[in-house]
């Protein structure tokens, strides 16, 4: 594996105490940070995944050397006394006893886009219990913990069975650095289907195929499990009195910035790989499965509404791959809209927002004509998607927006455009998931609320009321192409 790239970052005058492990699907970041959430240094690595094998499977082991690797160097540049990950939360790793066997896996950790064999997808669909045992609908590939292990334990069974912990990523990494494994409620809540967060139980299927034993127990995101273990410190270098967080789903720690800065009443939208919106002020009766919404859970526990769709997939295949440095043009924009060009969903595998759409996708109207069009027919079609889910939360007040499609000044100027109703603020830093994962090393003991810089986006100048015109048929174009108007036609019979 190349060496990540090192980036300098900003510093609020403390030093970097902080090491976060930030694991994506596509790239993980390792990042010095301050006890208040400010980034000093950032490398990172793409995630590796490996061909072959009973599936796709990420490659662990060279990881495991970057890491800690890593890890030793940054704290030969930074007084660093704690260590704690975020992961997203489709990644789990079922492991063995030892921590220094290899990669520890007692077998190799599922790429969750991997296809799932039919058999096991209709044999998992009849055990994975209500909604809310779940948490989510059942979606794409191998998303899924409780999925990926009845793959495993089906396909494997001896080797399934000499298995120790099935733990979630940031877990994993908070176990191969000290030894302790745990479970944590924000990981569990990530559509795990093992965990209902809703009435705080496992779900049915833990007990119907005997996994009660390879669950650890809980800690709190912010716990101290342990310090680094003595053959790694011997090994790369390591602080030994360095003491290792339990660790926090990505979203859930973005999610729990704003919360660190009192702004409790907001609904959050994180963007990335998944525009992830999430509301803890959402009722539960409102969570909808057929529309990609989804129970989490905050650090405490609670239950977060949430709605998701893969937003950065949808505007990959509606932008193409070749505008990387090309920020969308109002104008064009504004051509689009008026001459009723359409993004409609779904490209992908997923169904997001809008249920049976997933491969549908189409451009409706007159086509883009270049790449400059495309990039301004996918900011559009991302903040009508943003738009979808801050809706289906029901939420018509104050929306945070976030995360990399933030670098493009349209995302939110149009989201804010298309709510003209609500307040809609960003914020500019798009490393919220590392600064709101180094936010738990000051958990109970902070003396003030954490600092957020939030702006008002950029007003998109065009006709209030041929924006309200065309987001209501593109709302009614996508739900006439999917399954959404069956389902709630069924529903409210």
């Amino acid at each position: 594996m190349a060496d990540g790239q090192r980036n300098d970052r900003r510093d609020d005058g403390q030093p970097a105490t902080v090491a976060v492990l930030d694991v994506g699907k596509t790239n993980v970041k390792l990042n010095a940070v301050t006890a208040s959430g400010a980034i000093f240094e950032t490398l990172s690595v793409p995630n590796p995944v490996l061909e072959g094998g009973p599936w796709r499977h990420h490659d662990l082991l060279t990881l495991s050397d970057w890491v800690f690797g890593t890890l030793a160097g940054l704290a030969k540049r930074h007084p660093l006394s704690t260590f704690v990950s975020s992961g997203h939360g489709s990644g789990g790793v079922l492991v063995g006893p030892d921590p220094d066997a290899g990669d520890g896996t007692a077998m190799p950790m599922i790429d969750y886009e991997q296809a799932l064999p039919g058999d096991i997808r209709a044999r998992y669909a009849s055990l994975s219990g209500s909604f809310f045992d779940r948490g989510s609908a059942m979606m794409h590939g191998a998303t899924h913990h409780a999925r990926q292990m009845f793959w495993m334990q089906q396909a494997a069974p001896d080797a399934f069975s000499r298995a120790r912990w099935f733990l979630g990523v940031p877990q994993y990494w908070a176990w191969r650095l000290s030894g302790v494994a745990v479970s944590e409620a924000t990981v569990l809540g990530a559509q795990s289907h093992l965990w209902n967060v809703a009435e705080r139980h496992w779900s049915p299927i833990v007990s119907k195929q005997s996994w009660q034993s390879l669950l650890p127990p809980f800690a709190k995101a912010w716990e101290a499990v342990g310090t680094i273990r003595p053959a790694l410190v011997q090994r790369y270098g390591l602080p030994p009195d360095m003491r290792v967080l339990a660790g926090i789903h990505d979203s859930s720690a973005n999610f729990y910035r704003y919360q660190a800065a009192g702004f409790d009443e907001a609904a959050v939208v994180s963007t990335g790989t998944w525009i992830v919106a999430l509301s803890g002020k959402t009722p539960l009766s409102r969570l909808d499965e057929h529309r990609g919404m989804t129970c989490n859970s905050d650090v405490d526990g609670n239950p977060v509404g949430g709605a998701l769709t893969m937003g950065g997939r949808e505007f990959t295949h509606v932008a193409g791959r070749d505008d990387a440095h090309l920020n969308a043009n109002a104008t064009l924009v504004s051509r689009m809209i008026g001459q009723g060009t359409m993004a409609l969903p779904s490209f992908g595998d997923d169904d997001g927002l809008f249920p049976g759409s997933a491969g549908k996708g189409r451009i409706a109207g007159p086509q883009p004509a270049d790449t400059a069009e495309r990039k301004a027919l996918a900011v559009l079609y991302t903040a009508l998607l943003t738009v979808e889910c801050l809706d289906a939360l029901g939420s018509s007040g104050r929306v945070i927006l976030d995360g990399s499609f933030l670098r493009d000044p349209l995302y939110a100027a149009l989201v804010a455009a298309f709510r003209p109703q609500g307040d809609t603020v960003s914020n500019l830093d798009t490393y919220g998931v590392a600064s709101g994962t180094a936010l738990l090393a000051s958990h109970g003991t902070r003396q003030a609320r954490a600092a957020i810089a939030l702006e008002k986006p950029p007003v998109f100048d065009h006709p209030p009321a041929d924006l309200a015109a065309y987001a209501h048929r593109w709302q009614a174009i996508a739900r006439q192409a999917s399954n959404f108007n069956v389902l709630y036609e069924r529903s409210s019979q």
